[in-house]
């Protein structure tokens, strides 16, 4: 009953109070989560008189005194009592009626609200049933409103980093870089890694990937279980050593996770991959924002680890001229790269700069990319929901983690479209 008042779903012309006066709602007023009336600063017109105050609402009239309100003076300011039954006449201490509108709650309805309220959180997706079924374009623009919200969360992150980095793009577009790397498994450690040794440092050296091999693998640890046999790692360890010494590094004690992760994904040949991409003898802040297209972006991960990595996954095995071995990142991996990487670098410095195009352009990779298909989009999918390109299903993930898995059905605008929908096939029977 709060939620058909709050949002008007059952307020209509030609209304009437309990005792037949004309009833118009120009506002339902403010709904209070704490103790008191259920809606402040209301605005009502009962028979061409405006009336300014509160508003509670009860199942049952008589529940007005089964409550105690008649014994507490933060009630007197009550213009309208809302009820779903009429069965009592309700006076305040001065003697004078409050007023009643009789507003019951149709069972239909509310089997749709507890459908949605008390839907278990192991539940994945529950306005399934229904969500195939409603208007296109409802579906539309809440996907376009997520879509921008969910790519203004991960610019906010960049913004953040600007202000930690002392305004260095070029540091955020590395460590954000980094942290992509990680691939949700290993993304903290890499964050780690990457603002633990400064862009600075890799660019004084930016012409010997092995040198810069050696800082990234020795600031991670990962060198440190290397067997003494493998000549790789011994030459990286010595390097390292000298680059710690030379720029006083020191490893942070990273946690990697290298359990039940498939070959390809080990950390090392993650870090190797970074190893190349800033050694490739161009600016990756300024390859990033001179992307026109999705084949651009593409092009810039598309990068081949080669010598020690072709042969071996780890320091710990040896595979051999195995054509087995992938040298580059695979299609999905390089799609992730554009959506969590370039797509919000240039977002927020368009939004930082004041270049608007920028911002433009970040949206538009998104919509010339391939959507993604996972466990959070898959339930959307199987529903009815089509979707198109990487902002929809970016889309579709802000809307699993904000409201689907916190239980805020009746804040998402999927939700409140089913239960205005239901609201409005009653108010017209």
């Amino acid at each position: 009953m709060q939620y058909l008042w709050q949002h008007k779903l059952q307020i209509k012309p030609g209304m009437a109070t309990t005792d037949g006066r004309h009833l118009q709602i120009i506002n339902p007023g403010r709904l209070n989560t704490d103790a008191g009336p259920d809606f402040f600063n209301a605005r009502i017109i009962i028979d061409g008189e405006i009336w300014v105050g509160n508003i509670e609402i009860h199942v049952r009239a008589s529940d007005w005194y089964r409550h105690g309100h008649d014994k507490d003076r933060a009630y007197d300011s009550v213009i309208l009592h809302v009820v779903g039954v009429n069965d009592s006449v309700i006076r305040v201490p001065d003697g004078h009626v409050i007023p009643q509108l009789e507003l019951p709650c149709n069972p239909a309805f509310t089997s749709r609200y507890a459908s949605l309220v008390n839907a278990s959180r192991s539940e994945v997706l529950p306005c399934r049933p229904t969500i195939g079924s409603l208007p296109r374009l409802k579906i539309t623009d809440w996907l376009s409103a997520m879509g921008y919200e969910r790519m203004q969360m991960k610019a906010d992150r960049a913004i953040d980093l600007l202000h930690t980095m002392a305004g260095d793009w070029e540091e955020v577009a590395y460590i954000t870089l980094a942290r992509a790397l990680g691939f949700s498994t290993n993304s903290e450690p890499m964050e780690r890694l990457a603002r633990s040794l400064p862009l600075r440092y890799i660019r004084k050296h930016a012409d010997d990937i092995q040198l810069v091999e050696a800082m990234l693998l020795g600031q991670s640890g990962l060198l440190d279980d290397a067997p003494e046999e493998n000549l790789y790692a011994s030459r990286l360890r010595e390097e390292y050593c000298f680059m710690a010494t030379k720029f006083q590094l020191r490893q942070p004690g990273i946690q990697w996770k290298l359990s039940r992760m498939r070959p390809a994904n080990l950390p090392h040949r993650r870090i190797a991959l970074l190893a190349r991409i800033l050694t490739s003898g161009s600016s990756l802040l300024s390859n990033i924002l001179t992307i026109e297209n999705s084949d651009q972006a593409t092009s810039l991960f598309n990068r081949q680890i080669d010598g020690y990595w072709r042969q071996s996954y780890t320091f710990n095995d040896y595979v051999g001229d195995s054509t087995g071995i992938p040298v580059t990142l695979g299609h999905t991996s390089v799609q992730s790269l554009i959506i969590n990487v370039v797509s919000p670098i240039m977002y927020a410095w368009g939004q930082v700069r004041g270049d608007y195009p920028a911002m433009e352009r970040a949206a538009e990779l998104l919509q010339q990319s391939p959507a993604e298909h996972n466990r959070l989009t898959t339930p959307f999918e199987s529903a009815g929901i089509k979707i198109n390109n990487a902002l929809d299903s970016q889309a579709l993930i802000q809307v699993r983690r904000n409201y689907c898995e916190t239980g805020k059905c009746l804040y998402c605008r999927i939700g409140h479209t089913m239960l205005s929908d239901a609201a409005r096939y009653i108010r017209n029977r």
